[in-house]
């Protein structure tokens, strides 16, 4: 069945791989319909992402490389993958349906977390990552909207759709950015080394916009991915339980000096009343992690090189035509407590499964 089908009647049956019964949209992307579903094989609901008929070969590449990362990984934290292939010609993926917002979502109606939900949601979403690291695979962009908020608000990583092994070169589409600019890390701006601490640095831009309710880097892709090169995130002062530490780690300009995924995840999940848990040594940068784009830098400590990257991203970056969602409203209510309370009323949510 192909996603431009999307408009048949409801009473129509409507099957894929001779497998899962199609029900109603979810959501659509440029690329992509999202559909829910049930495996008829075990009647579970799950969800199917259709690739729209015509999709390019960057589109392929990306299902392909989806489906290889999940393919590998099998974490409480992440969004799983069952089953994938071709229909009518047309691409699919089926993972495990999770019916809740985005975090993106509930940042936007706020109220922020507060810091004690901040670190449960830091300590889950770090521990996701040091499964995906370990299987030597870099998500690459881990922000708000790939963060789902499922049963009782346990967050889940989804969309691998441009995740990279750490021995890979880099299979974008030429002048393609990989990423978001709002929270690209310093060395993807710069056209440096990708690695596990990209993916660090991305968390705890999430989680300090979680904490504030805003996002640190608004404005256009351009605006946005700059600012970064220019001053560091703003840590609030005064946060309990040696949280403010934390996010200052993650989000140290030099990737080589942040914490690895797996010190983060025992960090946060300490005891907020005892003395704040030592962080560990950094993951080192990869010999031959993935290169952003088609720029390669001479030696890391280079200014003039960083200069020369730096023009040729910020010209990709200044061709896109979509431009970054504005920040979330800093609200004025008091902080929830928790995930979960994040999810009462009065604000109400419904399903929501995230695609590129």
């Amino acid at each position: 069945m192909a996603p431009d089908q999307a408009g048949a009647t409801d009473d129509a049956i409507r099957v894929v791989a001779g497998r899962y019964e199609v029900g109603p949209v979810l959501g659509a992307g440029s690329s992509a319909v999202v559909y829910r579903a049930r495996d008829l094989r075990c009647g579970d609901a799950v969800a199917i992402k259709c690739f729209r008929p015509g999709a390019t070969e960057h589109d392929l590449r990306q299902q392909r490389q989806e489906m290889t990362a999940l393919a590998q990984l099998d974490h409480p934290g992440l969004v799983r993958l069952h089953d994938g292939g071709s229909e009518d010609g047309c691409p699919f993926v089926v993972t495990d349906l999770v019916e809740g917002p985005t975090l993106a979502e509930r940042i936007a109606v706020g109220p922020p977390l507060a810091p004690g939900a901040v670190r449960r949601l830091g300590a889950q979403l770090a521990e996701a990552l040091a499964h995906v690291h370990a299987a030597g695979i870099v998500h690459r962009d881990v922000k708000p909207a790939n963060v789902l908020l499922g049963d009782g608000g346990h967050p889940r990583l989804a969309d691998f759709g441009i995740s990279r092994t750490l021995d890979a070169t880099t299979a974008t589409a030429s002048g393609c950015v990989v990423g978001t600019a709002a929270y690209l890390a310093p060395e993807q701006v710069r056209g440096e080394l990708v690695g596990p601490a990209t993916d660090v640095y991305a968390l705890g831009l999430v989680l300090l916009e979680a904490l504030t309710g805003r996002r640190e880097f608004p404005g256009l892709a351009v605006e946005s991915a700059t600012a970064r090169l220019y001053r560091s995130p703003a840590v609030p002062d005064g946060l309990p339980a040696g949280l403010g530490t934390v996010l200052t780690a993650m989000t140290r300009d030099e990737p080589r000096r942040r914490p690895s995924a797996e010190a983060l995840a025992v960090a946060l999940a300490a005891d907020p009343a005892s003395p704040a848990a030592a962080l560990g040594p950094a993951l080192p940068v990869p010999s031959r992690a993935v290169r952003h784009g088609r720029h390669r830098l001479g030696r890391p400590g280079s200014r003039a090189a960083s200069r020369i990257a730096l023009a040729g991203f910020i010209a990709v970056l200044a061709s896109l035509s979509a431009a970054a969602a504005p920040p979330a409203p800093r609200s004025t209510a008091p902080p929830l407590t928790s995930v979960a309370d994040a999810l009462e009323p009065p604000h109400r949510i419904g399903p929501s499964v995230r695609m590129r």
